[in-house]
């Protein structure tokens, strides 16, 4: 691991610490997920992406409110716990890789369901020859 790696892992440990352990107070940003940190190598900015549960915009607005005006605190915090130089500027940015994971699995298990309901096979069964049949 470079040392840019570690420097992200730790900016995402200590940013989803804070936000776990309520140093940063806005109620709008309490059921956010950190799903990475991505700090540029002049250590001018660094990238955070979250996540939330809802999908809705509204939602998402809202915590990216929270989220860009705690940016200062966060920035402050990161700069008590870390021996840098150069505390970067912290930009959110949400994350919706999570979301569509969702809904991928949701679109594989649907054309499952459509695919037993048209066959009659279920995933793994086989057949009288003793390999899986092929969709039609």
């Amino acid at each position: 691991m470079d040392r840019m790696d570690k420097i992200n892992q730790f900016f995402k440990r200590e940013i989803s610490s804070m936000l776990l352990l309520g140093e940063i107070r806005d109620p709008r940003v309490k059921s956010v997920t950190i799903t990475y940190v991505d700090v540029s190598k002049d250590l001018s900015w660094a990238h955070v992406g979250f996540s939330i549960l809802s999908d809705d915009p509204k939602d998402i607005r809202d915590v990216q409110a929270g989220l860009d005006s705690a940016r200062g605190a966060v920035r402050r915090l990161l700069g008590q716990r870390v021996t840098l130089r150069h505390v970067p500027e912290v930009k959110f940015v949400h994350d919706n890789t999570i979301a569509q994971s969702v809904h991928m699995a949701k679109m594989f298990d649907d054309l499952q369901r459509e695919r037993v309901a048209r066959d009659g096979v279920e995933p793994g069964e086989a057949g009288s020859d003793g390999t899986e049949e092929a969709a039609a």
